[in-house]
């Protein structure tokens, strides 16, 4: 997963790595970017969940536009937003973001797929988990997940003090 701020036009708002980071693992939803089966582009807000190395997960009902779209182009982005904070007598926002440009995988094994479940269950309920393994389990049929391949990230934020 290779981090790199080379693109991002605002220098003076570079996010540093471990931060990126800390937003990565904290933040609660992205939005998926990807190309449309028409050629035009399609986006959606996801719950994502990180496995703490190089990829993401997303899960999701076994069919539908947004696997149709990662099935013809597996190439795709995830914005995060974390903290943002409007200042209207200045005319400006405070925010933090990064972009990830991955390579969706679909078709995981079973295993991987149920592995990925228990990450979403250590994310959004820790305190539920054993619980939260058999709703897995009952629904695991009905459940799809898709790894997205970190290829590279950048991260910015504004500052206000």
């Amino acid at each position: 997963m290779k981090y790199s701020n080379a693109y991002v036009r605002r220098q003076d708002r570079l996010m540093n790595e471990d931060n990126a980071k800390l937003l990565l693992k904290n933040g609660k939803y992205g939005v998926l970017s990807m190309q449309a089966e028409n050629g035009g582009a399609y986006a959606v807000p996801v719950s994502y969940f990180w496995d703490g190395k190089d990829a993401l997960y997303i899960h999701c009902a076994p069919e539908g536009r947004k696997l149709k779209c990662m099935s013809l182009c597996p190439r795709v982005s995830v914005c995060v937003i974390g903290n943002t904070k409007i200042y209207s007598s200045k005319f400006t926002t405070a925010y933090e973001s990064i972009i990830l440009e991955c390579n969706a995988v679909m078709n995981l094994s079973d295993k991987e797929k149920m592995d990925a479940l228990m990450i979403l269950l250590d994310k959004f309920a820790p305190n539920d988990k054993i619980i939260g393994k058999k709703y897995a389990e009952k629904s695991f049929h009905r459940t799809e997940v898709v790894r997205l391949d970190v290829v590279k990230w950048s991260g910015k934020a504004k500052r206000i003090e």
